[in-house]
């Protein structure tokens, strides 16, 4: 099945969503216009699964630098009337980052575009730090007037200023206009409440207080959690019980952990995981297979458990991977980090069974894959290129790739090439290490990654490992 904002892998606007390689050779072959309209597409609707960790920006701004695509459909985006309603970063962070790319690749429109949707648009602060990093002096000291009316000069306003000067990703243009005599004195006195308000947060600690007991610290656990159900508030409980907690009180742990309220119980369960206790094995089984069991408590009980680093942690997985269950499938992933050769036909059963009843983007996934290919399992390979293929995460796709480069022979020559054109920079340079130079699209991409000033470090070490200090020695 596919996601309903993910067109399917095999059309040019599924491989551009996922950030595919192919997605850039397939545009650059299919007529431009049907090339541009995907890309448009692709930038304008994100579907990435998590806009906030996956990259596509540099991504799609090369392919609009190739494409030579016109920068309208962004602009007409960026100003449409849901901007003045939907100010949610995801809407337009994805467009800003492009134009962000493609200023920095000398679009002077892209630089300008920014300019203007920094003065009046909803995500101006997104936009604002693009221009930080890429604009002139004059450029931004000369968007200090309509950045700072956005602030009155009421006390509600002075205090959004001063949370806007705190907050600022890149502070640059706040420090330019800073400089200038027209706002020295109120971007000043933003800058000092800024840090008082760090200051006052610092003297209003809600946690324990020294000389707490077992029993203390387990009732806070559960008297902070109903005011905020939201906040894993047990973490901050079993990092106090390893302050406090002594052998006299491990049966009053235990009796917590067998029966006690939610929080009190999951705090235990991440305090004698974290101690390797020889009983929280049976304490993680009863929380998790009980059907009256909570969800938060099951998962801060699966949580505890894949932590563990133990060997009694690994053996019990050995008899819980079988199950079809929660348990089973965080005992599978535990095979995957920390087990032995012996252990393969668990993992690859779990990897099929995963991939089979959950599809290619199950968060279970992330660590089957890694440990197929930490355990070099050349039998999961069939199921890597399907992941590979279909999966919507970029990163699960690196994670893919990574294995294929130890499971299937033919990775070097076939998903590598590729790869040198993925969305993820991880990707690429695995593809740099590997990619089989006799193809020549290889040596020119190799070529053009040594040298775009835009690519990360990591990767252009790894080219320059495979083609020698001079491009032409390829």
């Amino acid at each position: 099945m596919f996601d309903p904002d993910i067109a399917p892998s095999g059309t040019l606007l599924g491989l551009l969503q996922r950030g595919r390689g192919d997605g850039t050779l397939h545009a650059l072959a299919a007529p431009r216009a049907e090339a541009l309209a995907a890309l448009n597409d692709s930038v304008l609707c994100d579907s990435r699964r998590d806009w906030q960790v996956e990259n596509r920006s540099l991504y799609y701004a090369r392919l609009y630098m190739q494409l030579d695509g016109g920068l309208e459909e962004i602009e007409r985006h960026l100003f449409h009337p849901d901007d003045l309603t939907d100010t949610g970063e995801e809407r337009t962070g994805l467009a800003l980052s492009v134009l962000g790319h493609l200023a920095a690749y000398g679009r002077d429109a892209a630089r300008l575009l920014l300019r203007s949707y920094a003065a009046v648009g909803g995500n101006w602060r997104w936009a604002l730090d693009e221009l930080a990093l890429r604009d002139d002096d004059a450029g931004l000291i000369g968007l200090a007037p309509a950045v700072l009316a956005r602030f009155p000069e009421t006390p509600e306003g002075d205090a959004q200023l001063a949370t806007a000067v705190r907050d600022a990703f890149e502070p640059r243009p706040w420090r330019l206009w800073a400089e200038d005599p027209r706002y020295r004195a109120r971007l000043a006195a933003a800058g000092e409440q800024g840090s008082f308000d760090r200051w006052q947060r610092q003297l209003r600690p809600r946690g324990p207080r020294p000389g707490w007991s077992v029993t203390e610290v387990l009732e806070w656990a559960q008297q902070e959690l109903e005011p905020r159900p939201g906040e894993h508030r047990y973490i901050a409980a079993a990092r106090c019980l390893s302050a406090v907690a002594g052998p006299e009180d491990r049966a009053e742990l235990l009796r917590a952990g067998r029966g006690g309220p939610d929080a009190a119980r999951a705090a235990v369960l991440h305090h004698l995981a974290e101690r390797g206790d020889p009983e929280v094995l049976d304490l993680v089984e009863a929380a998790v297979t009980d059907p009256l069991s909570a969800e938060p408590l099951v998962a801060a009980a699966l949580s505890s458990y894949e932590r563990m680093r133990s060997v009694a942690a690994v053996e019990r997985a050995r008899g819980w991977a079988a199950r079809t269950d929660r348990l089973g499938a965080s005992a599978a992933g535990m095979l995957a980090r920390r087990g032995a050769r012996r252990d393969t036909d668990l993992v690859l059963a779990a990897l099929r069974r995963t991939v089979r009843e959950d599809g290619p983007d199950a968060d279970a996934l992330w660590e089957l894959v890694d440990g197929a290919g930490r355990l070099g399992i050349t039998c999961a390979a069939p199921v890597l290129r399907h992941l590979y293929r279909e999966t919507s995460s970029s990163h699960l796709r690196g994670r893919a790739a990574a294995a294929l480069a130890v499971t299937d022979p033919g990775f070097a020559a076939g998903f590598a090439v590729e790869c040198l054109w993925d969305c993820e920079e991880t990707t690429r340079e695995l593809a740099a290490r590997h990619a089989a130079t006799g193809d020549d699209r290889v040596v020119e991409q190799l070529r053009r990654l040594a040298a775009d000033p835009a690519e990360e470090a990591e990767v252009q070490t790894a080219v320059r490992a495979r083609i020698g200090p001079d491009a032409s020695a390829v």
